[in-house]
């Protein structure tokens, strides 16, 4: 896309949308870094160019809401808490933490499996009692 394109689009954003494009971009990079992809590669397994992923990272863009689908599975992100500006639905900005991904990949399972994972857990914790 050419810078005159970019700037059509733009001027396009009224100044609401453009901060919020911006935080939303910002968000998107910070995630990108905590999971240690570079823009080229996640950019490859999105299907863009990477010049066009700086573009959403720094605003310049709109995120295409079926690119920020696929995003959120590759960077493990809730898509919720990214649009509200939240990062796990903790009010501290950031990747989720370990033990939040693990927890839910944990819900994205059959609930038979959930539920021994959940008696795994209860095992341990009794064990500290």
């Amino acid at each position: 896309m050419s810078m005159a394109a970019i700037d059509r689009v733009s001027a396009a954003m009224d100044s609401k949308d453009e901060a919020f494009f911006k935080e939303l971009g910002a968000r998107l990079a910070e995630a990108r870094k905590a999971q240690r992809l570079s823009q080229a590669e996640l950019a490859e397994r999105v299907g863009v160019a990477q010049q066009t992923l700086a573009h959403y990272e720094v605003g310049r863009l709109r995120i295409p809401v079926s690119l920020l689908l696929e995003m959120s599975r590759i960077l493990r992100f809730s898509i919720d808490d990214m649009l509200a500006g939240r990062a796990g639905g903790r009010s501290k900005r950031g990747p989720a933490s370990k033990l939040e991904q693990q927890v839910e990949a944990v819900a994205r399972l059959p609930k038979s499996k959930q539920r021994f994972v959940a008696d795994m857990i209860d095992a341990v914790l009794a064990q500290q009692s």
